[in-house]
């Protein structure tokens, strides 16, 4: 029976993606590590299988007796106050905890990164295939993210030419839906937060800035298929996300229209915000044939406003508490 690592689990793409690999009967173990940084104990607390073993400790950190037959990477802040808070930090979770975990994979076994379309900076193509270079700001006020990302996938495929480590990367286009926190500081969060709590909805700049909005479901059944269903022959990062491409003004006139006497006002552009964001997606249906983001924003969003209602986000609108590093690997999330 195989064992698995699943890093960054408590956070909202992670603790959708363990619920998929508890569905497995192939395994006997699965370690998930987070230490709470933007990640909840409560997005994990529904699960009662005993195969499932959670770890508060920052990956760069976390040590194991075992080596592991599948590494689920996702252990990276995604929310731009955050990353922009804490440069160092999400430069560490992404790259050092790569290179950490690396040492962790069995010989023979699989690893899997959440890469991110931040990747590919402010494009000058759209829409953005898998071979287009980017163009980043190496120094910019969103370089750890987006150089923290580009350098791990380099160290990942590296670790593939030179050792023959099987790798699967994922470069994931911008999802919402359960689990966001109200205080990501993301569009979808931030919009429904705002209108739940009787306030302004903001939108930086003219708002006519596009995203591909990719509902959580539809990126984790992408996610499922790349990292484990499917068998294929390429080597290299491959897009998962929704190529319908709509604005984010669209986006905020809709959820205003949702809770009557909400209101939009505009603020100064975010720096550096990417102008388009829609996926390329020819190379993921032909490795992932069928597959596609089914349900639209109009549906999404309704879904995502219900379940911040029904778990009382808006009363945890806070700044992200920072958990202590190196925390004792041996204590369980709490």
């Amino acid at each position: 029976m195989k064992k698995l690592l699943l890093a960054g689990g408590a956070g909202f793409i992670g603790s959708h993606l363990i619920d998929r690999l508890l569905k497995r009967n192939d395994f006997d173990m699965l370690v998930v590590v987070d230490s709470l940084w933007t990640g909840r104990a409560r997005n994990v607390a529904h699960i009662r299988d005993q195969r499932l073993v959670l770890v508060r400790s920052e990956v760069e950190h976390f040590e194991s007796d075992f080596q592991f037959d599948e590494i689920f990477h996702l252990a990276s802040p995604a929310s731009p106050p955050v990353y922009m808070r804490e440069p160092e930090r999400t430069i560490s979770a992404n790259l050092i905890g790569a290179m950490r975990l690396v040492k962790l994979l069995k010989e023979g076994g699989r690893i899997c990164f959440t890469s991110s379309s931040e990747v590919y900076g402010n494009p000058l193509v759209n829409p953005l295939p898998e071979t287009y270079r980017g163009s980043v700001d190496c120094t910019g006020p969103r370089s750890s993210y987006d150089e923290g990302k580009r350098c791990t996938e380099a160290l990942l495929f590296e670790s593939n030419r030179v050792r023959g480590v099987d790798v699967r990367v994922a470069r994931i286009f911008n999802v919402y839906g359960p689990r966001t926190r109200a205080d990501d500081g993301r569009a979808v969060s931030n919009f429904i937060a705002n209108a739940l709590s009787g306030k302004p909805i903001v939108v930086h700049g003219d708002g006519l800035q596009t995203r591909s909005w990719g509902y959580v479901d539809d990126i984790v059944d992408g996610l499922e298929r790349l990292f484990w269903l499917e068998n294929f022959n390429h080597v290299g990062a491959v897009n998962v996300g929704n190529d319908r491409e709509v604005s984010v003004l669209e986006i905020a006139q809709y959820v205003a229209g949702l809770i009557p006497g909400t209101i939009i006002i505009h603020d100064d552009p975010a720096p550096q915000d990417p102008s388009n964001r829609r996926p390329d997606l020819t190379l993921c249906r032909e490795i992932l044939p069928g597959w596609s983001c089914k349900v639209p924003y109009e549906e999404g969003l309704v879904r995502t406003l219900r379940w911040f209602e029904a778990n009382c986000e808006i009363a945890e609108i806070r700044p992200p508490m920072r958990s202590r590093a190196g925390h004792d690997h041996r204590h369980h999330l709490r």
